[in-house]
């Protein structure tokens, strides 16, 4: 099994002109001498390297009498085109600090050359001279741990190979750390849209020890009766403390919490609080403001809430309100529902014992709300008002509910079409669950009539490419280009923002909902993070969360790839909130590198922001067309 992670997405790269060694600025060019002002945008004097084998550096190369300009770096020559844009990919020290020797020279005297010092971040080094060592970084899990009795917690830490480990509580006893057999093997992780440009080393892991220990008060104060390693080798021994506190939750009287992710109440938020399967994990539950549930365990800043007997999911501490002692856990009964037909929509009212848990599952042509906390009184699921087919709304074919679980109830709306969108909410304590109407879409002229809202990605932060363009600048232009050409086709179209004034991510989607938006295209330019080969690691991609985006996301993927020839990296499900909206198809495109010298100058010039802006209208046109096939 490998751990993925994606990797592509807009980094930030911040500009800093390059020091010469020793941390003093260039002096000022003399003529013959040092007339290139080289400018180095990634890594800034301020960056830290996370990578330890390979770094790309980009910039650009301006002044000189004309001609060609050779750069080389470390000895390795560097291609510069004709605008002065540069990357490189060049192999780190195994050090904190990386020096580069850039040099520049011209046809003629022009040149200049100069050292730029870099910082990387440091990686844990058994000490030289030492038999036996505890890396003292590795403890998993480390911080402040609440857990019940009847739980336990997982223990890791890198420690001398083939030794003697174990864990001594303060009570006397001592719980034994086991090599860990099964340890991934180095490098331990698929990337996706990553290629490899060399086949990667795979050594096995030694050194890494597991270990299991039951929960009980331990180290309460961060001072007295904690936990310490010891790790034996003959007669040498290492000894560290274990930087761990837990406290024991007493499940006896449970805590209901109560959901607020504005407990600020700026009212800028979604009023949705995510909830992840582990800890600072992917999102895979949105509670509304006012969800209650119990809390049953905490990890330093995240809480665990217990959803039913046989699923929890953890939310930040920052959206919990604790309710008074005393107050009974949510629970009760889920009694019978009504659907109610409007001319844009159709609704289902759940009514709740409480504002309980739930989650919302999406097929092709059916929405599945499953309920925490819940049994089932549903005796009448009524389709509409007055009865018979007048009384039956067409959009919603069969409704059905089941009880998986002692305390979880499940209810399926099967739809007659493939689903465009939906809403949920509370209202007092009922559920609402609103089903949007798939719009009708001219097959001839897709576009016509419809509603589409365009989001230039960016600001706040946004990648800035070896000239300086800033991704925000080159979106919007993309953007209104295509506002530009949607319109000719008939569309209505909104953009997010017109200037380049920072719009958090919430306004954005809460915007695209207010025109009630029949598609959401975010707009992007896209970099690599620190260790990833740019020249093997490029091309188009497109993003998308919701399932029924999938089509949307595939259209604009072909479609770009086709306007701009680049290697397609394909479309991939993303955990990016310009994607999430539930009321409209949505997905988030990254046309192309905005890092890469070439990529970088297609992105500034009107040619490939009437390119970009093409592929976008073709991709919406066509997602819309093959809807507006559907019987």
């Amino acid at each position: 099994m490998f751990l993925v992670s994606v990797v592509t997405g807009c980094a930030v790269a911040r500009t800093g002109t390059a020091p010469v060694a020793g941390g003093a600025a260039p002096s000022p060019a003399a003529p013959g001498r040092d007339s290139f002002h080289i400018t180095v945008v990634y890594p800034a004097v301020t960056d830290i390297i996370q990578s330890h084998d390979s770094v790309f550096l980009l910039g650009s190369v301006r002044g000189g009498t004309g001609g060609p300009v050779h750069l080389g770096i470390n000895g390795q020559s560097v291609p510069v085109l004709p605008n002065g844009a540069w990357i490189a990919w060049l192999p780190l020290p195994d050090d904190t600090v990386a020096h580069f020797l850039i040099a520049a020279t011209g046809g003629g005297p022009d040149s200049s050359r100069f050292v730029y010092t870099a910082r990387i971040a440091p990686q844990f080094r058994p000490p030289p001279g030492r038999t036996v060592w505890i890396d003292t970084t590795s403890f998993t899990p480390a911080g402040t741990l609440a857990l019940p009795l009847e739980e336990g917690i997982p223990l890791t830490v890198q420690a001398t190979p083939g030794a003697t480990v174990r864990l001594r509580l303060p009570w006397g006893s001592s719980v034994p750390l086991v090599p860990d057999t099964l340890a991934p093997e180095l490098p331990g992780a698929v990337r996706a849209f990553v290629i490899d440009s060399e086949p990667r080393r795979r050594v096995p892991v030694a050194g890494r020890y597991v270990g299991w220990l039951p929960a009980a008060a331990l180290c309460v104060d961060g001072r007295t009766a904690c936990a310490t390693l010891v790790v034996t080798v003959g007669a040498d021994t290492a000894m560290a403390r274990w930087p761990l506190d837990v406290s024991v939750v007493d499940r006896t009287f449970p805590t209901v919490v109560v959901l607020d992710d504005d407990t600020a109440h700026t009212g800028t938020t979604d009023s949705l609080t995510p909830g992840r399967a582990v800890p600072h994990g992917t999102y895979n539950w949105f509670f509304p403001t006012g969800t209650v549930a119990v809390e049953s365990a905490r990890w330093n800043d995240q809480v665990r809430l217990q959803l039913s007997r046989a699923t929890v999911a953890w939310v930040s501490e920052a959206d919990v309100v604790r309710l008074p002692p005393g107050t009974p856990p949510p629970g009760g009964v889920v009694s019978s529902v009504r659907l109610t037909s409007g001319p844009r929509s159709v609704t289902l009212r759940v009514p709740l014992p409480a504002r309980l848990p739930y989650q919302i599952t999406e097929r092709e042509r059916s929405l599945t709300v499953r309920l925490y906390g819940g049994a089932s009184d549903i005796n009448w699921m009524q389709y509409g008002e007055g009865g018979g087919a007048a009384g039956t709304d067409p959009l919603v074919t069969r409704m059905s509910y089941a009880q998986p679980a002692a305390d979880e109830v499940t209810i399926t709306l099967e739809l007659a079409r493939h689903l465009w969108g939906y809403r949920a909410r509370f209202d007092g304590r009922d559920l609402l669950l609103e089903v949007r109407r798939p719009p009708v879409i001219d097959r001839e002229h897709p576009l016509r009539g419809r509603t589409v809202v365009l989001d230039p990605g960016h600001p706040p932060l946004g990648a800035k490419g070896p000239t300086g363009l800033w991704e925000p600048v080159a979106t919007l232009a993309v953007a209104l280009k295509a506002k530009t050409l949607l319109e000719r086709a008939g569309a209505v179209v909104f953009l997010t923002r017109t200037d380049s004034m920072p719009i958090e991510l919430y306004p954005r989607t809460h915007f695209a909902e207010l025109h009630d938006a029949d598609v959401l295209v975010s707009i992007h330019a896209n970099a690599l993070p620190d260790g990833v080969n740019p020249f093997t690691n490029s091309g188009t991609s497109v993003y998308y969360f919701q399932p029924r985006s999938t089509r949307l996301a595939r259209e604009l993927d072909r479609a770009l790839v086709t306007e701009f020839r680049v290697r397609d990296l394909g479309i991939g499900r993303g955990d990016y909130a310009l994607v999430r909206p539930t009321w409209m198809p949505a997905a988030l495109t990254e046309g192309l590198f905005v890092m890469l010298p070439e990529q970088e100058a297609v992105l500034a010039s009107e040619d490939g922001q009437w390119r970009y802006a093409r592929g976008v209208v073709s991709g919406i046109e066509n997602f819309l067309r093959e809807r507006a096939r559907e019987p």
